[in-house]
């Protein structure tokens, strides 16, 4: 039953369009981050950036190296659209988005990590067996068709995505709207629809949809008889968030998984008129079948573990942040701070306050005023800074934060050195102040 589930070999339509749009995307997503000036705010024009806490290691390149190195990442996408050695670009484009991904967080996206996550597994998947350059120069590569699990994998990631989008909606300022007003107070001058988006009526639309859209997108688009109807939903329901919130191609690249619902006949007539339908039920065991379940099963085991250990850890992670990243935890709050940050000689006592525009670009200072393992992170950065200026000092953090529009309160405890305590990865930082105390 698991083999024929796994390796029964189904038509590769959906797969082949997919790593079309796939490409496309990821080249339009590489070079559209250099015009737009992406590039230039995150990792150019910062002295430093904030890495992944272990992963300091990874540091922007030098002068405009930065730019050249999306326009790489560009040519690799552009590859992977055409099918040009697949697998090496495949292989170098997700190993140079990670890289990136993980040198900064000011600019920290849920969507960032999902398109790190399917370039990882689109390495597996034989998405040039058609259509693709690779064919061209090798036709012994060409194929109709591929295992049954190909699809699967796509479709269990993007389940756990969007379930746990929808579970991590389920709290008051939620289910009130109240955090929706305050996204679209922002969106109050956009044109035609400013006025529209400031309306209480749709605030609860909004808030509710987006449960229900999360939670339930994936089993509908499964299920034949709603497949239709939610696709037309998805396509809103992306359109709008493109619109609305400007978040790159995810919408686009969320509409492409479509691709993997829809029965492969419609693909092929509708996309690839001249390929050949593959319709057989031939079971092809591979002979590495152990390791490849054995795989998969450890990646969807850290996948579906990652976003549940929020609640292992104490106190409320709207508040601490701890277990946020990596939780498919999308647009879920609105966060003001106001931070103040002073360092104090060990050796004479002298205390000074630091002037942040000394050391961090706008979005940064946002980001170092509200996330507190980032705040941790820039105490290191101003310890070994006076370090090499020949001072051995200590940092204080006076922190005020408001989440979702409610009173601000101390977030870091002012009387803890942040340059001489440790960050806790799976537990709680006890530096970090009790959500319900001011």
């Amino acid at each position: 039953m698991l083999n024929k589930a796994l390796f029964k070999h189904i038509d590769n339509s959906a797969l082949i369009v997919f790593r079309i749009c796939f490409g496309l995307l990821c080249f339009l997503e590489s070079v559209g981050a250099i015009f737009t000036g992406w590039v230039k705010r995150t990792l150019v024009e910062p002295d430093f950036t904030f890495n992944f806490i272990g992963f300091e290691f990874l540091q922007p390149l030098p002068g405009n190296g930065m730019y050249y190195y999306y326009a790489i990442m560009g040519v690799f996408g552009l590859f992977i659209m055409l099918g040009y050695r697949y697998r090496f670009s495949m292989v170098m484009f997700t190993v140079m988005w990670s890289a990136t991904y993980l040198m900064q967080k000011s600019s920290y996206n849920n969507h960032y990590y999902l398109l790190m996550l399917l370039s990882g597994l689109m390495v597996f998947l034989p998405a040039h067996k058609y259509a693709s350059l690779d064919v061209k120069l090798n036709p012994k590569l060409k194929s109709f068709s591929m295992p049954q699990w190909c699809s699967w994998v796509i479709i269990l990631q993007l389940f756990i995505v969007y379930s746990y989008a929808s579970l991590a909606k389920f709290y008051p300022d939620w289910l009130d709207a109240s955090v929706i007003k305050l996204m679209m107070t922002a969106k109050r001058d956009y044109m035609l629809v400013g006025d529209l988006l400031q309306q209480d009526w749709l605030h609860y639309v909004l808030a509710y949809g987006g449960i229900l859209f999360d939670g339930l997108i994936v089993p509908l688009l499964l299920f034949k008889p709603t497949r239709k109807y939610a696709f037309i939903v998805s396509i809103f329901f992306h359109l709008f968030n493109s619109f609305i919130f400007q978040i790159g191609i995810f919408p686009y690249l969320a509409l492409a998984f479509s691709l993997f619902f829809f029965p492969s006949s419609s693909i092929q007539k509708i996309f690839l008129k001249n390929k050949p339908y593959y319709n057989s039920e031939t079971v092809i065991i591979p002979k590495y079948k152990t390791p490849l379940i054995l795989g998969f099963v450890i990646y969807f085991v850290i996948q579906i573990g990652l976003p549940l250990r929020h609640y292992f850890i104490e106190d409320n992670v709207l508040w601490t942040e701890e277990g946020h990243r990596l939780s498919w935890r999308m647009m879920l709050r609105v966060k003001n701070g106001h931070t103040t940050y002073w360092v104090q000689n060990k050796e004479t006592g002298k205390r000074m306050n630091i002037n942040l525009d000394n050391y961090l670009s706008p979005k940064q200072k946002r980001t170092a005023s509200t996330k507190p393992d980032v705040i941790w992170q820039f105490a290191q950065h101003l310890k070994e800074d006076f370090k090499n200026r020949g001072e051995d000092v200590s940092v204080y953090v006076n922190s005020k934060v408001s989440v979702n529009g409610k009173p601000y309160k101390t977030l870091i405890d002012p009387e803890v050195d942040l340059a001489n305590v440790p960050w806790n990865v799976f537990k709680h930082c006890d530096w970090i102040l009790p959500s319900k105390e001011d």
